[in-house]
């Protein structure tokens, strides 16, 4: 383990089974911060389960399970190991680790690491005061607990899609896979809450993890206005849920900009913003008396949309925004990630875009931490692990096995 003092987490050991985003995004977080993530895959189906080993994008024309460029991007900093845990010999060299990990972390469907004879009852066997983190679409008990989810699932049950969408049209959702990368991070939450009780206490305990349920808890406006006002989110008649109505403002949008898929937001707060806003545009539609109050531009924000984005429609996304705040009006040209990545001070001084080694694909750039801890930040510069990249590493110092005894494991298919 780490001993260095910029590793917040340099102190703890984490048994990781999860994948994909949900839960490999959790142990991410840790791993950034000095933990040791010892993540455990199959070596028949050469960690397959996690399907971002195989998928795009690449960093180059080369394919296979060390290539995923998903994969590369949420595992960084971890340790990878394989053990066929259809084996005997696997399942005593997982006991051993268990014995010396502070976490058992995974993101498997309900009931998976139960039937791999790993259940919480079991790890509390091999360690009392283990901490048991599973993440999985239901929770491991209820009604639904058998069926088996992704982020997109989840945002649809949780109501999340539902309230994203133009009127009249079908719901569109909160993009792609919003809930596996939001419920990574309840994941990374619980786990360090876990381990906050047992630092005061001693106590492990098992943390059940439902992630529709944590998408859930994101509804709460929605929520709130119909227990008490009886208004369900979408209704006909109701404003676009793709406005905010409250606070009220007017204009207030996404107006398309000069170019090929340029944009650029405008809120005017008040009157005086508009005000600086009518007087850009300089038309005389815009200054008619249905516009001078905000009830007035509310009542007609169709019209004054049109008259908004006929302005900007003609002009540069980036000069326009910034002739805007000069004047006071809040505005943004709509950045496109190469944009905020290649072109943005901001981000590149906050360091937000590190670069990994990675064994095979070499350096590359990844996703950094949104938060900077002044004494003990994280830090990434390891890339992924290969695929049982680290077993002659991990066996010989935790385990004490001698290169003999790996390469017999290797040999025997254990590993």
């Amino acid at each position: 383990m780490s001993t260095s003092k910029a590793n917040a987490l340099g102190h703890l050991r984490i048994c990781d089974f999860t994948g994909q985003l949900a839960g490999a995004g959790a142990t991410r977080w840790l791993a950034a911060f000095g933990a040791q993530v010892i993540r455990i895959e199959d070596p028949v189906r050469e960690g397959r389960w996690d399907i971002l080993r195989t998928m795009p994008p690449y960093a180059d024309e080369r394919r296979g399970v060390d290539f995923g460029g998903g994969f590369n991007n949420h595992n960084v900093e971890k340790y990878g190991i394989t053990l066929n845990l259809r084996t005997e010999r696997g399942r005593e060299l997982l006991g051993q680790i268990v014995e010396q990990s502070d976490v058992v972390a995974e993101n498997f469907a309900s009931g998976v690491l139960e039937r791999l004879g790993f259940g919480y009852a079991r790890l509390k066997e091999l360690r009392s005061d283990i901490i048991y983190v599973s993440n999985c679409g239901f929770g491991q008990v209820g009604p639904y607990s058998r069926f088996k989810t992704w982020g997109p699932i989840v945002q649809a049950l949780s109501g999340l899609t539902f309230t994203s969408g133009l009127p009249e049209q079908p719901p569109a959702g909160w993009g792609f896979s919003y809930m596996d990368h939001t419920g990574g991070s309840y994941m990374a939450m619980a786990i360090l809450l876990a381990l906050l009780h047992r630092g005061r206490t001693g106590e492990g305990q098992w943390v059940d993890m439902s992630c529709t349920d944590a998408g859930l808890t994101l509804n709460g406006p929605a929520i709130l206005d119909y227990t008490v006002n009886g208004r369900p989110m979408r209704r006909p008649g109701s404003p676009s849920s793709n406005r905010n109505e409250w606070p009220p403002m007017a204009p207030h949008g996404i107006y398309p900009a000069r170019g090929d898929d340029r944009w650029i937001a405008i809120a005017c707060r008040d009157d005086r913003d508009w005000g600086a806003l009518a007087s850009a545009i300089g038309e005389e539609a815009v200054s008619a008396d249905r516009f001078a109050t905000l009830a007035g531009r509310g009542a007609a924000e169709e019209e004054l949309d049109e008259l908004v984005a006929r302005w900007t429609r003609t002009r540069d996304d980036y000069e326009a925004a910034a002739a805007l705040r000069e004047a006071g009006v809040p505005a943004s040209a709509i950045a496109r990630p190469s944009e905020r990545i290649d072109e943005c001070e901001s981000t590149r001084d906050w360091g937000l875009w590190p670069t990994a080694e990675h064994s095979k694909v070499g350096r590359v750039r990844v996703d950094g931490l949104p938060v900077h801890f002044s004494e003990t930040d994280w830090k990434i510069e390891r890339g992924a692990p290969c695929l049982g990249e680290h077993n002659d590493e991990i066996f010989s110092t935790l385990l004490g096995l001698s290169q003999v005894e790996i390469d017999e494991l290797r040999g025997a298919a254990v590993i």
